[in-house]
């Protein structure tokens, strides 16, 4: 059978055009005598994938419940304005230690100098009236109940000299308690009243430092019996923001007795000793709560665990160094492992890298973590075919072949 093709006229084609189409027809030409000689071959077994993995083996844990909390001093009081008046001076370093009975603030004394002067006058009458009146009482001189009017007042006088003195001492204002001031809520020169409009500013006892959570009705459930109590915290432990461990343990000093309806969780706190300061008011840490021991779990690295919508995953190579796809437990994290409950064996083979490559059933060449590929001890790569090694090179200087045309009869 004769195929015709349509030739344009050779005027038509550039140069260049004739130069390119000529070598993909020699191109075309070449790989249907050679029959496709540098093609793979068909059902070749496929190169096992060097893989790290790690041996299971059980170990005996703490059961570890890890919550969200916040640090608050143990006393966090508030220093108010028992009197009225101009502040005239702040008399603390903000946010500097001070000891119970230190001044804080100074109201202007002058009005209260005032009227303590003119309460002690008043409380100095009434009692010499009282005097007076007592002698001739003696006597028969005055009747009873003027005398009896006249210790009224006495007495009432001398409660107001009383206050007149409280109010003057109360112009210099002191930390009710030992621990760290806040900052000055108000400035110099503010006009203070007394009750709720005096706040100046607060006083945080820093050590011992508590720690406000909430444990969920989900946390819960993680533990034995799913119920929380003091007597079953053998341990508490705090994660400090970069990832540290506080090196005091602490205890549970509150356990909420019911169920808050606003965050629908149970309120405890816990008391971790602070003599160094390194834990600060309002710092968000982590709370891990140990409720004794559980035996025959595993620590796999977190990167080894694949999550999918229906469960965890972890990857495993079999006796033949296969792909073995392994659904597991989990219950909480350790450092930077997960607790996997169930779902392993000793001895499991964990894969912990090159997961996203990692097929069910392919072919893997595990190796321990401390042996790298390449390193004494560990498998070594198969090597590629010496035709493959100039496959990128060949691939770049020759284009891809094209169907070759039918030979004119």
């Amino acid at each position: 059978m004769l195929t015709r093709f349509a030739v344009a006229p050779r005027a038509a084609l550039a140069s260049p055009q004739r130069t390119a189409i000529a070598t993909l027809v020699a191109a075309a030409l070449l790989a249907a005598c050679s029959g496709g000689a540098d093609a793979p071959a068909k059902g070749a077994a496929p190169q096992a994938l060097p893989v790290t993995v790690i041996e299971a083996q059980p170990q005996r844990l703490p059961v570890a419940l890890e919550l969200m909390g916040q640090t608050e001093g143990a006393k966090e009081t508030e220093v108010r304005a028992r009197v009225g008046g101009i502040l005239v001076k702040r008399l603390y370093e903000e946010g500097a230690p001070v000891k119970a009975g230190q001044a804080l603030f100074q109201i202007d004394r002058v009005p209260y100098e005032i009227a303590l002067a003119d309460a002690k006058a008043r409380a100095e009458q009434t009692a010499r009236e009282e005097a007076r009146l007592k002698g001739l009482l003696a006597q028969d001189a005055v009747s009873r109940k003027e005398y009896d009017d006249a210790a009224t007042n006495n007495a009432t006088a001398q409660a107001a000299l009383r206050q007149a003195e409280l109010n003057l001492s109360w112009t210099t204002v002191v930390a009710p308690v030992s621990g760290t001031s806040g900052r000055s809520v108000k400035s110099e020169g503010s006009l203070i009243s007394a009750g709720e409009g005096g706040l100046l500013t607060s006083v945080y006892q820093s050590n011992p430092m508590w720690v406000r959570f909430g444990l969920a009705e989900s946390d819960a459930a993680k533990l034995p019996g799913g119920v929380l109590k003091a007597n079953t915290v053998s341990s508490v432990e705090l994660i400090l923001p970069d990832g540290t461990t506080y090196a005091r343990p602490g205890r549970i000093n509150y356990l909420g007795s019911t169920i808050d309806t606003t965050l629908g969780t149970q309120q405890l706190r816990a008391e971790f000793d602070n003599a160094d300061g390194r834990l600060l008011p309002g710092q968000f840490v982590r709370v891990r709560l140990l409720t004794g021991m559980r035996d025959g779990v595993y620590l796999v690295p977190q990167s080894a665990v694949v999550q999918t919508e229906q469960a965890k995953l972890v990857m495993t190579a079999d006796a033949e160094n296969k792909v073995a796809p392994r659904p597991i437990e989990a219950a909480e994290w350790r450092g930077t492992d997960w607790v996997i409950t169930k779902g392993l064996q000793p001895g499991d083979k964990v894969i912990v890298d090159n997961l996203m490559k990692l097929r069910p059933g392919a072919p893997v060449a595990p190796h321990p973590p401390a042996a790298a590929p390449g390193a004494p001890g560990a498998p070594a790569a198969a090597p590629a075919p010496a035709d493959k090694a100039a496959a990128p090179q060949d691939k770049a200087a020759t284009p891809p072949a094209q169907p070759a045309a039918p030979a004119k009869g």
